[in-house]
């Protein structure tokens, strides 16, 4: 388990006495985050519609360069359903130079219902055990079941018991279920409620996982991560939005590479620098037009911007 995953969660935490946070203003290109500090990844939804397996995208990312993936827990059950060696894609993922920095999950572990609940707790450990066979650590932890516009509005105390049930079976199976922000859901949604579950949570390992596209798309904006610690983002989903379709309509099929689109970017990578930041970041896309793409060209053209974002030259 991540050494960093026992210190403090909010550098906000200590901030009495101290100057503001400062960003957009103080960051310039040259200290954007050095390459040495983070690390490349592909989740792999950016490349979904092309339909390759599991170990053609594992060939295919080392190839274009990426350090690490970030593979679907409904992929890694549909490689193994088919008969097909966990320990052998273990092994291609590590002979490559690679590792699984995360994995995207849905178990329901926030739902009300105490059954469905228990359900979803029991699924995350499968889920958990699957991400561990080959050698990760973090999954996500979204709040599905609670995301559909009707779904009722949990309280976030409450919210903070059922994460701490959630991390403490991560706990059992050594793998860190990351307190996702969905911009779009009925639940946390904003960047400040899942902030407020982490912390009432009052579990050395909670963490969240942001993402551009779901900050944006949430209202959230990109100030609230000066107000965090770098040792609670592992992983930061990595993507873009055009300026149409507006915010309350845009959805996931509209994201672009990052730095195609309108997100403020020195504000973002600024932000990250000025509170440590140093996990991985993953490029996380749905778009239809590049799953039409050569995935080869698709990877390359991702890497090459996001570098370009995080440690320009």
């Amino acid at each position: 388990m991540p050494p960093s995953t026992r210190r403090g969660f909010l550098a906000a935490c200590a901030v009495a006495g101290t100057s503001p946070v400062t960003l957009g203003t103080t960051t310039s290109a040259e200290e954007a985050l050095p390459m040495e500090t983070i690390r490349f990844c592909l989740n792999t939804s950016t490349i979904r519609g092309q339909q390759l397996s599991l170990e053609q995208i594992v060939d295919l990312a080392a190839a274009a360069g990426y350090q690490c993936i970030e593979p679907w827990i409904r992929e890694i059950e549909a490689y193994r359903d088919a008969g097909k060696s966990l320990p052998d894609l273990r092994k291609r993922i590590a002979d490559h130079g690679l590792t699984v920095a995360s994995s995207i999950g849905f178990a329901h572990w926030l739902v009300d219902d105490d059954q469905e609940r228990r359900r979803g707790l029991e699924q995350l450990k499968r889920d958990m055990e699957l991400i561990r066979s080959l050698g990760g650590r973090l999954i996500a932890a979204p709040p599905v079941g609670m995301q559909q516009a009707d779904a009722p509005r949990v309280d976030l105390r409450i919210a903070a018991e059922r994460y701490c049930a959630a991390l403490e079976v991560g706990r059992e199976m050594d793998v860190i279920p990351q307190l996702e922000v969905w911009g779009f859901s009925r639940n946390l949604s904003r960047l400040s409620e899942t902030a407020f579950v982490a912390v009432e949570s009052n579990h050395p390992d909670a963490c969240i996982l942001p993402d551009v596209y779901h900050l944006y798309k949430g209202g959230s904006g990109f100030q609230g991560l000066g107000m965090l610690s770098g040792n609670v983002i592992h992983c930061f989903h990595v993507n873009d939005y055009p300026a149409d379709p507006p915010r309350t309509e845009i959805n996931d099929s509209k994201r672009v590479y990052p730095g195609d689109g309108i997100a403020p970017w020195k504000e973002i990578v600024g932000a990250l620098n000025q509170i440590g930041f140093s996990g991985v970041v993953s490029l996380e896309l749905f778009n239809e037009a590049l799953w039409k793409q050569d995935p080869a060209l698709v990877l390359k053209t991702g890497l090459e911007k996001m570098k370009a974002l995080f440690a320009p030259k």
